[in-house]
């Protein structure tokens, strides 16, 4: 149902991404401001959505569905694009290429088990990387921009480090969670080997 507000909440975080990818074309420092509130607001969105969704009871099919591909697209873009305009390089790459990575590997998995009935919950870990993962994003967006006196760009660092490290956890948990399907070894129902 589209016209539940946590739903549109979902679908306004899809929204920002073309506004997101614009921004990276703007003047300096304008262009940072920018990337970094459209990003921060849509990250606001992410938490608002299903905090709502859940106290309002309007848990929805498409918001469960949507959810988590809009946070993945508007982290993957905003990655990318930092990347691709050398806001962010050199070290810094690594861990926003293991995010990357354990997004795929995680949306592969969780499609394979839903094909079998078997779901993947989230865990707590999961909930905090996310929440660290895009104050971190936040932060690098904003990048120079910020006064040098508040760190934004060390801290950034770190948190998209620290989030990376959480990523491989929870990856690995959600993986091994869901290999004993892949590999036929459950006795769980919705399992059809």
């Amino acid at each position: 149902m589209l016209t539940t507000l946590p739903n549109f909440l979902t679908l306004s975080r899809i929204a920002v991404i073309p506004l997101l990818i614009g921004a990276f074309f703007l003047d300096k420092p304008t262009a940072h401001w920018v990337a970094a509130g459209l990003f921060a607001a849509a990250s606001l969105t992410d938490f608002m959505d299903g905090y709502l969704a859940r106290s309002w009871d309007q848990v929805t099919r498409l918001g469960q569905f949507l959810d988590p591909v809009a946070d993945k697209i508007m982290v993957a873009v905003a990655l990318f694009m930092m990347v691709a305009t050398e806001w962010m390089s050199g070290w810094l790459i690594m861990p926003a290429l293991v995010i990357l990575v354990r997004e795929i590997l995680v949306s592969g998995l969780r499609e394979f088990l839903a094909e079998i009935n078997v779901g993947l919950p989230v865990g707590q870990l999961a909930k905090w990387k996310t929440a660290l993962q895009m104050t971190a994003i936040s932060l690098l967006l904003l990048g120079e921009a910020a006064p040098p006196a508040l760190g934004t760009q060390i801290v950034g660092a770190w948190g998209l480090w620290i989030a990376a490290i959480l990523t491989l956890v929870t990856g690995y948990d959600y993986l091994r969670a869901g290999l004993s399907h892949m590999t036929g070894d459950s006795d769980e129902p919705g399992n059809k080997s």
